[in-house]
């Protein structure tokens, strides 16, 4: 069983309908830590050996945010200026991170067809998230299709629900081996059926 660590970062998680039911959907799953970056630095200032600690003791780095202005929320590229150093997760010796696997969860307002060429914004997801597929191929990791969920503003009630079975099927499947993740080469963005999540005992509100 690979050991999983989500590092979580939104600033403002209590207007987050759909962070708030992914973060319900994964708690207390075995095998996955969930660490709240604005939570445990509201200053900003990062334990970094804690942090190189925790990414090294871990099989999968899962990044959970919404998409701020085509970008990652601040305190994530805080986190990853400070604690992916050379020495450490590059460099000839900076082998800490090789092989890890990373996958990026991320929610925005916009829908699927926003985020395509000619489209709203006239790009891919795939293209914005650039700098973190090569960060992760920098550290010698494996990059992942990203978990996307579009149009966050206007989804209904049930659609939060499923969207967060489907986050916790994905975390569980990544966690068991059962997800072959070496067939997924082309692959753009990673969604499992939602027949696939085991149930909540607790239920997603």
């Amino acid at each position: 069983m690979n050991s999983v660590v989500v590092l979580f970062a939104h600033p403002s998680l209590e207007k987050s309908r759909v962070h708030r039911a992914w973060l319900e959907a994964i708690e207390g799953l075995e095998g996955v830590e969930v660490r709240d970056l604005y939570q445990l630095y509201p200053d900003f200032d990062v334990d970094i050996d804690e942090e190189q600690r925790v990414l090294a003791a871990h099989d999968i780095i899962v990044l959970q945010h919404p998409l701020y202005w085509y970008s990652i929320p601040a305190l994530l590229k805080q986190y990853q200026d400070l604690v992916l150093e050379h020495g450490f997760a590059y460099g000839e010796k900076g082998v800490a991170l090789s092989g890890k696997k990373v996958l990026s969860a991320i929610s925005m307002g916009g829908k699927r067809e926003a985020y395509e060429h000619g489209g709203f914004h006239d790009i891919t997801l795939w293209e914005l998230l650039a700098p973190i597929r090569q960060t992760a191929r920098l550290c010698k990791m494996h990059y992942l299709p990203p978990f996307l969920q579009h149009g966050a503003f206007v989804m209904g009630p049930q659609d939060v629900v499923d969207s967060a079975l489907r986050y916790r099927a994905t975390l569980t499947a990544l966690r068991d081996e059962t997800l072959d993740t070496t067939a997924l080469t082309n692959t753009r963005e990673l969604q499992l059926p939602i027949e696939s999540a085991p149930s909540n005992k607790g239920g997603v509100h």
